[in-house]
């Protein structure tokens, strides 16, 4: 499948006088040229190549088409997060009983195939696969994992994660809604704030604060008494895909409900980190998408009577983009297999978010202004990549507190409580 950018929306009449090279082309931006400069995917084996093909199928034949509509009427494309059920897509690396083993790298190839997409699509992944379904995971009891990892993992029910509060992002740590303990299980009150799915039904896992003052996880079905659920207007980013302010009043969880295995903030945190380096990988799906539509708009457009692939200037800037693509993807490998060892660090995981959201803001400023006026519109692709980068590069821990985490390991001191 491909697509083109609008011509004018006029057809010239025949006649020997009307000036044809007026008339703009068509232009094909969305093939996928297989980009790896440095050859670090050439190594993969055919299980994780499997999962990578039928993620790029998926993204040719299903998203590219459509996605534009929804990211400008800022519609959630739910059958979407069906489809990746149904193709396996939507685990996120996490191991699901009935399911094919996906490896580590599997899941963040997945996660950089479907970005190079949309970016709203991949948070689909990333919210329910990699938030909701890992904390169930990792978390949860036998019974829980068995009512619901199924279910979620093929894409039958929707699952979100509720950690951010109005009041607390980069502290998540501090939250301060409330479980108190009441007969048969808790009530829980208080707000959160981007919570990703919150507002379309399903299940929500819910960190709240109990009277032991640690943090634990509740599985909330989105129609319990007290749940009320908005979603948020007015993004600029990520439009596809809604996230919700929620407001807890006095929901009742019942004790079957309660995640044994999240204990602390520790727990909560060890499922973060697993999303730290998905979010780099959506980085480098990010770039490779404006940097692919940058090297197939100069080939096609013509100025100055050559195209401006032909120009020094615009060959040194695609140069320094595949460079710079080359060093995000060489990072997410290299940290993925050490995360399949076992051995990832927090501070390497920050780094390796810290370094390709922030490199790929730059892949795509340059590619947007490669394609000059063009660069601004939905269908030429960058500008919606551009707008979506911004989103990554604050979730899942801004720059500063990633810089943070790792000036911490740098120096052996801590510059945050």
């Amino acid at each position: 499948m491909t697509t083109t950018s609008p011509d004018s929306g006029f057809s010239a009449r025949a006649s020997d006088h009307f000036p044809a090279g007026t008339v703009e082309p068509g232009y094909v931006l969305t093939e996928a040229l297989g980009t790896d400069p440095a050859s670090v995917f050439a190594s993969i084996t055919d299980e994780d190549r499997g999962f990578w093909e039928r993620a790029r199928n998926f993204v040719q034949n299903e998203v590219l088409p459509v996605i534009d509509g929804y990211w400008e009427r800022a519609d959630y494309p739910l059958h979407l997060v069906r489809r990746l059920g149904e193709l396996d897509l939507l685990r996120d690396g996490v191991h699901v009983e009935g399911f094919p083993t996906m490896s580590r790298m599997a899941a963040g190839l997945v996660n950089m195939e479907i970005s190079r997409g949309d970016g709203s699509v991949a948070t689909m992944i990333a919210v329910q696969g990699g938030l909701a379904l890992r904390s169930i995971a990792e978390c949860g009891s036998a019974e829980q994992q068995e009512r619901w990892l199924p279910a979620v993992a093929a894409g039958k029910e929707f699952a979100a994660f509720a950690l951010t509060e109005p009041t607390h992002g980069s502290d998540a740590v501090a939250l301060e809604s409330t479980a108190t303990s009441t007969d048969g299980g808790f009530l829980l009150s208080g707000e959160k704030k981007w919570i990703g799915n919150g507002s379309v039904g399903g299940v929500c896992v819910v960190w709240a604060r109990g009277e032991d003052s640690q943090v634990h996880g509740y599985l909330v079905p989105q129609d319990s008494p007290g749940y009320s659920a908005t979603k948020i207007e007015g993004k600029l980013a990520l439009r596809a895909i809604w996230q919700a302010h929620i407001r807890l009043e006095n929901v009742f969880v019942p004790q079957e409900n309660v995640l044994p295995g999240a204990r602390s903030f520790k727990d909560t945190a060890r499922v973060l980190l697993a999303t730290r380096l998905g979010v780099a990988w959506s980085a480098v799906g990010h770039a490779t998408a404006c940097y692919e539509t940058a090297v197939q708009y100069a080939r096609q457009r013509l100025q100055f009577g050559r195209p401006l692939a032909a120009s020094q200037i615009v060959q040194e800037r695609l140069a320094r983009m595949l460079s710079e693509l080359a060093t995000m993807q060489l990072m997410v490998v290299q940290m993925t297999r050490l995360d399949e060892e076992g051995a990832l660090t927090p501070e390497q995981a920050s780094l390796a978010k810290f370094t390709c959201t922030r490199i790929a803001r730059g892949i795509a400023s340059n590619a947007r202004d490669l394609l000059g006026g063009n660069g601004i519109l939905l269908a030429n692709r960058v500008a919606r990549h551009l707008a979506d980068i911004e989103a990554i590069h604050t979730y899942e821990g801004t720059e500063t507190m990633q810089a943070l985490i790792i000036g911490r390991g740098i120096t052996g001191i801590s510059a945050f409580a």
